[in-house]
């Protein structure tokens, strides 16, 4: 009779699902949308209080039977964000997330604190990319200065979440590991990294303590009844978003590629032991179920299909029906498709930018093409690095909103020559929280059980969602793609100086 509760706080909507285990279904799944604050000078903030009313209105849409069943929870959040606390525990500003891309100068200034690019990759195992966390705290100190003098604690969405539900702060591994100020080999908070960012203060003295994957808390009763569940409910440690649909998707283990198109789009693999770049072709992270989760992260992935059809006036759900009406490589037409600048690769001053237009392929469903394609090439390009430090993988397995699409799920299997496959639950975020949150109550109850053995048990794929890849169009796609590097290759600038060694390896493989 037991149920398991996976929230997950987005970029867009928090969404709330419920899994019962017996039967192996998600019984109820609910949603509310965020609103963004977005500025010309790259910032991207929200309000952490819209979290907590949003999730507080998911629990309350629910059946009162179903939220009484529900024995233990995870949070899976954005990553990267940055959300400051007073003594007290009251939010000092808004939190600047992910996307956010003002804090760029702050990188350079961190990574040069250390030594450089390579000092950061040596001493922690990865540089400071735009987004990061570590940039937001110097950035809050010039711009927001009396946020700064009441700094109390640094918490991430997921952290502060799970500080609402339970009272405590505390942080897990994965998460962690997209703050900057981890050192992934190590797994703690690396000292040089802290004291490049903030030389003033102990940094130290502001971060939550890290848990272990398996932790469990208990909830606080006044956020139980507030979320009409049980105040036995525990709260698992959940994770980043990127580390719950390593959860959801079954890639706990080695061996299994996944590919999420969201709002950014990400390519992760687990591995038992630290995949570092020399190079930081790909973010070293942990994950939330021990190991590491080597990882693509690109900003504008679901964000470059959206906006385009907003722009011609129609919505994505009818975006199949453009991509069948037009051909690959949308008849020379490219989109590269930075709307918030971009990590992979590194230019967080970018804009979007169309390129090749004609009178022919100048029409809604050529603009629709190119921007699903760009946002695809964009990962073919991070996914060009995992080749080339000789990872090798036998197929993709897709989660995130765009999975939905059938046309998108052939264009990945074309254009990454694998077979793509789908599991039943496609958002696998939330679904991968309720996962971790079982496993540490079976493993709390005695039970030695790997997340590998729940997610065999649980992580299943859909046949009918299945893509193969298809020769003749994938030969179309890499003439599109090589058209897109060479594009990318002329608006490059000097933001991104490591990538340009890249850039001539991905042309020639293309």
């Amino acid at each position: 009779m037991s149920l398991y509760a996976g929230i997950d706080a987005g970029t867009q909507s928090l969404k709330v699902v419920v899994y019962d285990p017996a039967t192996r279904q998600v019984i109820a799944s609910t949603s509310e949308a965020l609103a963004l604050d977005s500025r010309d000078d790259g910032s991207r903030e929200q309000d952490p209080g819209a979290w907590v009313e949003a999730m507080r209105t998911c629990f309350g849409r629910m059946d009162v039977a179903v939220r009484r069943r529900i024995v233990a929870l995870a949070v899976s959040g954005q990553q990267h964000g940055f959300v400051a606390l007073d003594a007290d525990g009251d939010v000092l500003a808004p939190a600047k997330l992910w996307c956010d891309t003002s804090t760029a100068a702050e990188c350079g200034q961190i990574m040069d604190a250390v030594g450089g690019a390579d000092a950061c990759i040596r001493k922690a195992g990865n540089p400071i990319l735009a987004g990061y966390t570590a940039s937001k705290l110097p950035w809050t100190r010039k711009h927001r200065p009396e946020a700064y003098a009441r700094l109390a604690t640094i918490l991430l969405p997921h952290d502060y979440l799970n500080f609402v539900l339970t009272g405590r702060r505390y942080c897990e591994h994965g998460d962690a590991s997209g703050t900057g100020w981890l050192d992934v080999r190590k797994r703690e908070w690396s000292t040089p990294m802290l004291e490049a960012t903030d030389a003033r203060r102990d940094l130290r003295e502001c971060l939550p303590p890290l848990v272990a994957a398996d932790a469990l808390f208990a909830i606080d009763p006044a956020e139980a009844l507030a979320l009409g569940i049980a105040d036995t409910v525990r709260v698992a440690a959940g994770g980043g978003d990127n580390m719950m649909a390593a959860w959801g998707t079954g890639a706990v283990s080695t061996g299994r590629l996944v590919m999420s198109l969201g709002t950014s789009g990400t390519l992760f693999a687990y591995s038992d032991t630290p995949v570092v770049s020399g190079q930081g072709e790909w973010a070293a992270f942990c994950s939330s179920s021990g190991g590491w989760l080597p990882l693509i992260c690109t900003m504008n992935c679901t964000v470059a299909t959206e906006s385009v059809a907003r722009l011609c006036g129609f919505s994505t759900r009818d975006g199949d029906a453009h991509i069948a009406a037009t051909e690959p490589g949308a008849d020379g037409l490219t989109l590269l498709p930075f709307f918030n600048g971009e990590r992979t690769p590194d230019l967080p001053h970018a804009r979007a930018s169309w390129h090749g237009m004609d009178m022919a392929n100048t029409t809604p469903a050529h603009f629709y093409r190119a921007a699903m394609e760009g946002a695809t090439f964009s990962l073919k390009y991070g996914f060009d690095a995992f080749v080339r430090a000789g990872m090798g993988f036998d197929g993709i397995v897709l989660t995130g909103g765009g999975a939905n699409s059938a046309q998108w799920r052939q264009m990945v299997a074309d254009v990454f020559g694998l077979p793509v496959q789908v599991p039943w639950q496609v958002e696998g975020a939330a679904f991968g929280a309720a996962l971790q949150a079982l496993w540490a109550v079976r493993r709390a109850a005695g039970e030695n059980v790997t997340p590998a053995i729940v997610c065999s048990e649980h992580v299943g794929l859909d046949p009918a969602r299945a893509a193969r890849p298809d020769l003749r169009t994938g030969e179309a796609y890499a003439a599109a793609y090589a058209r897109f590097l060479d594009h990318l290759d002329a608006v490059r600038t000097d933001a991104a100086p490591s990538s340009s060694p890249w850039q001539d390896t991905a042309r020639n493989a293309a």
